[in-house]
């Protein structure tokens, strides 16, 4: 039996394969209304967001941290052509959808004289923005759209700063892809809810 109240959390996939179909502006300004509803430490709001319309800027981005990959890749180790492989991947997938939204850290929300305490309200940054990106899924999801979390930009975020031309203390995060589903996955294998839950 499912529950309205909680359908919408429950139902939500992670989306890698879109149709075409543009997604129009008054929608998009609805799910970054949604995120932009998220809590945040200290009320900061943080967040900063790109939206990502134009195909060859998708692409050039994609382009630029698949570069920044393969430099880390090479020094890990990782063989040329698994790099090419995963490169191919993140560069179609980017680049192919039909919306991406750039989340960043506006690190000028900072509190001064944290001291030792500023690697925490850091932290408290960095957890308003993820905050913000779920209420953007549930979002995409609300509207019937599917969006997928990529991690990417957290791994390289002076080239995407510099790629889009951001303000120094804008720190990427993630981007995410998303648009008008092709495809429609299962509920993802994963642990049970009392592998995760210590209650004392």
């Amino acid at each position: 039996m499912t529950d309205p109240k909680t359908d919408l959390l429950f139902s939500r996939r992670s989306i890698r394969r879109f149709k075409p179909d543009p997604v129009s502006e008054p929608v998009i300004r609805r799910i970054l209304e949604a995120a932009h509803a998220a809590p945040s430490a200290h009320n900061t709001r943080p967040w900063r967001f790109i939206v990502l319309r134009d195909p060859a800027v998708r692409r050039m981005l994609a382009e630029r941290m698949a570069e920044a990959y393969a430099r880390d890749a090479e020094a890990d180790g990782q063989t040329p052509e698994a790099i090419r492989a995963r490169n191919a991947r993140s560069v179609d997938r980017i680049s192919g959808a039909p919306l991406g939204i750039l989340a960043l850290m506006d690190e000028s929300g900072l509190p001064e004289g944290a001291g030792r305490r500023m690697e925490g309200e850091r932290l408290l940054l960095v957890q308003s923005v993820a905050a913000a990106v779920q209420n953007l899924l549930l979002g995409l999801h609300a509207e019937g759209l599917g969006g997928c979390w990529i991690c990417a930009p957290a791994f390289c975020p002076q080239t995407v700063r510099e790629a889009l031309g951001l303000p120094e203390r804008w720190i990427a995060q993630a981007l995410i892809v998303a648009g008008h589903p092709a495809e429609e996955p299962g509920k993802p294998d994963g642990r049970m809810l009392d592998e995760v839950v210590l209650w004392r």
